[in-house]
């Protein structure tokens, strides 16, 4: 049996989880808070501990992000599901940072909820799909510049930063003035989809100049 502690703060939203869950065979709900601090200050009471907490984010106090790194510390073999309103990239991105195993959406149906957490105690991180859906961009590939974007100029240019001239060095090179040649690095950091030199570096490490741009 799977020992579960939930933290919400809603207390309609609180009950049902108590209740559906507590109902399930797979289940013990050992405890039950409105806040994180009332979960932990209960804690030391407990026969059993939880091993799995569904909590949520926006929480009076401490809030449930906030709350991860101390529920690691005091309850280090148990996994964190989040519950939240909130489905925007930054809170999931720190949310997932901060060690939660997997992060669901509030308007997950009781039966489905159960599933995933049964999916987190046999080792999976689900996660409603809005929230999948900003993992998978995030790790998706940026697509890389069609064939012949750079001209011959702006390959000249990524030629001597691959040498590693300055901008003065670079516009005695190509008998330019150093603002065109301010122009043209903008062109192609814009082209290559780079913010910086090391980016761009990065990128003519991992392909050959020639299958970049040709």
């Amino acid at each position: 049996m799977i020992t579960l502690g939930i933290i919400e703060d809603q207390a309609a939203i609180r009950e049902a989880l108590f209740e559906y869950l507590g109902a399930q065979p797979e289940f013990d709900c050992v405890l039950c808070a409105a806040s994180h601090e009332e979960f932990m200050a209960a804690l030391p009471a407990l026969a059993v501990l939880p091993t799995l907490v569904l909590s949520d984010i926006g929480l009076p106090g401490r809030s449930g992000i906030e709350g991860l790194s101390v529920l690691r510390q005091v309850l280090p073999q148990a996994e964190v599901l989040m519950l939240s309103v909130y489905t925007d990239a930054e809170r999931v991105f720190e949310a997932l940072r901060a060690g939660a195993v997997g992060y669901l959406e509030k308007t997950t149906p009781l039966p489905l909820l159960k599933e995933h957490l049964l999916q987190v105690a046999a080792g999976g991180s689900p996660m409603s799909p809005s929230v999948a859906r900003h993992v998978t961009r995030y790790f998706a590939p940026r697509p890389t510049a069609p064939a012949d974007t750079l001209t011959a100029r702006e390959r000249d240019i990524v030629r001597g930063i691959e040498d590693g001239l300055s901008y003065k060095s670079l516009a005695d090179r190509l008998h330019l003035s150093i603002d065109t040649v301010r122009s043209h690095i903008r062109q192609v950091y814009r082209k290559l989809q780079v913010n910086s030199k090391s980016e761009l570096m990065a990128k003519t490490r991992q392909r050959p100049l020639f299958l970049l741009f040709w």
